[in-house]
């Protein structure tokens, strides 16, 4: 382990939260990608803290002489911050924050930080890392002049996962949690139900609609009318008489001749 940079600290055991190690993320104010993660330090380690109070007032000296010429500001920025407290914006740190030092660590998108596990076997499986989990990390201290603004930052080195913990801000959830067991999950799929109106058959004529009459080889006859959702049933129309068409007249009955008796030819009688 390397500790002869006074600028460089290797934490104890610390949460890590709002993690982006694998793919760079630009701030909410936009600006450059970069890779980050925050850490929230124990107050407890006061070994660490001290470390970190170190490595700022080392980091500190050199600005003095390479980017703040040579003039200590009265105020300086640093990124440390009290997890009892409130952020730059007046607002309470998370609930989480309680009880820790809360400091942000960054590096640039061309310096990905290696992420180990507690053997320092790369960690390939993106969802082994969250926020929530516990984990050391190594980071470097250095100052900055940035728009009139001078301050010390944190650069991010790399990180160890040591165990598990409770995911924060919701995230982290297995996809057993969130989808259940297979047989759970599996929606239930309906038994097959026939439809409510009544369906043709095959093999059997097609029956019209609206009550209209066919033909039949007796006759003109009401054919049953078919359901008609939202509609009343139509009333059947009364049966046609017998037989294609209009009856012949009745033939006129025959007449007889008084005198002869005999049926009447051409309306004389006599004849």
């Amino acid at each position: 382990m390397n500790n002869q940079d006074p600028k460089r600290v290797v934490t104890g055991k610390v949460r890590l939260s709002y993690v982006h190690l694998f793919t760079p993320r630009a701030g909410l104010s936009g600006g450059e990608p970069k890779f980050s993660v925050t850490l929230l330090i124990p107050k407890s380690d006061v070994a660490t803290k001290q470390r970190i109070d170190a490595a700022i007032s080392a980091a500190v000296q050199e600005a003095v002489g390479s980017k703040w010429n040579g003039v200590r500001p009265p105020v300086i920025a640093t990124p440390i911050h009290d997890g009892d407290g409130v952020k730059v914006d007046g607002t309470p740190f998370p609930e989480e924050c309680r009880g820790h030092w809360v400091m942000t660590a960054s590096s640039k998108a061309d310096r990905k930080p290696d992420v180990v596990d507690i053997n320092l076997n790369p960690i390939i499986n993106q969802s082994e890392i969250y926020s929530g989990i516990y984990a050391r990390a190594s980071v470097r201290f250095f100052g900055y002049l940035s728009q009139g603004k001078k301050g010390i930052g944190c650069g991010l080195g790399n990180v160890q996962k040591l165990e598990d913990g409770q995911p924060l801000g919701g995230g982290g959830a297995s996809a057993a949690s969130d989808f259940g067991s297979p047989a759970d999950s599996a929606p239930t799929v309906p038994a097959y139900q026939p439809p409510a109106y009544p369906q043709q058959g095959y093999g059997a004529p097609a029956q019209p609609q609206g009550g209209w009459q066919v033909q039949t080889p007796q006759g003109w006859a009401n054919a049953a009318p078919s359901q008609v959702y939202g509609h009343p049933t139509p009333q059947a129309y009364p049966p046609a008489q017998q037989g294609f068409g209009q009856q012949p007249p009745a033939a006129p009955p025959v007449q007889f001749d008084p005198i002869t008796g005999r049926p009447l030819n051409g309306g004389i009688m006599g004849l």
